[in-house]
């Protein structure tokens, strides 16, 4: 049985990734800064017949990401795949981000997704049977959003390294590839939308239907859809794919 650790993965999208891996036959460690999340989300997986454990973990702190990965082998036996799911989002022009908030939403979206993947690949080589490195980006990673600008160039940011890592480790068999959700029906678009009404005094849920407009598949997109494709990264079918950040987003923006 191969393991799969996902961060972030006591709700929301990472929720609905670990429930979908374990489902496919992973054992699943569910990494989450809120340990209550996390064991809620590993004991529905026990539940359900799968093998879990959860951990938490802050991405934030490297020593603390390793200390995980090696906590993860020892209890599952192995890291095959890592989903760098954990990610926060803030709303602010550009002239009103200040220094305390690139650092705090660097630290998560970008300094936790490396430090999972440098953890996750010395793993990975140790082990010498190659394995799958799942790192989440955003449409916001492919058209920067207004209102969302450094956001947006975290998840530019989560590509670069993808890109970076698929050439590096390709040689270890390791695949390096990126998910990039669009309006996802989650706590962080209810923060969004709560947050954008200060600059657009639209009433709450507005904003989120506005936005939805743009949606080709005239829906908003659940952690299920996004879990799907993770699913598909972390096959064996994806063997071949490597670098990508491909758009799951319901036809939001198309290249």
């Amino acid at each position: 049985m191969s393991t799969a650790i996902v961060t972030g993965g006591g709700r929301g999208i990472g929720r609905g990734i670990a429930l979908r891996l374990a489902k496919d036959g992973h054992a699943v460690a569910v990494v989450d800064v809120n340990k209550a999340g996390a064991e809620a989300v590993a004991a529905e997986i026990a539940g359900a017949g799968g093998r879990s454990t959860a951990v938490a973990c802050d991405v934030t702190d490297r020593a603390a990401v390793f200390t995980m990965v090696d906590q993860v082998a020892g209890e599952l036996g192995s890291v095959d795949v890592m989903v760098n799911n954990a990610g926060i989002a803030q709303v602010k022009t550009l002239l009103e981000v200040t220094p305390e908030d690139l650092e705090a939403i660097f630290a998560v979206n970008v300094y936790g997704v490396l430090y999972g993947l440098q953890a996750a690949a010395e793993r990975m080589i140790e082990q010498d049977t190659g394995g799958k490195i799942i790192n989440a980006s955003s449409i916001a990673g492919h058209s920067g959003f207004d209102f969302l600008g450094h956001y947006s160039a975290t998840k530019f940011a989560v590509r670069a390294l993808t890109q970076a890592a698929a050439k590096e480790l390709a040689k270890h068999r390791i695949t390096v590839n990126a998910y990039c959700p669009g309006i996802v029906g989650t706590d962080m678009w209810d923060l969004i939308d709560e947050r954008m009404s200060a600059y657009n005094g639209n009433a709450k849920g507005e904003t989120l239907e506005q936005y939805s407009q743009l949606i080709a598949l005239g829906r908003v997109q659940t952690p299920e859809d996004v879990a799907g494709f993770v699913s598909y990264l972390a096959g064996r079918d994806a063997d071949y794919m490597t670098g990508q950040a491909v758009m799951i987003d319901g036809g939001i923006v198309m290249v």
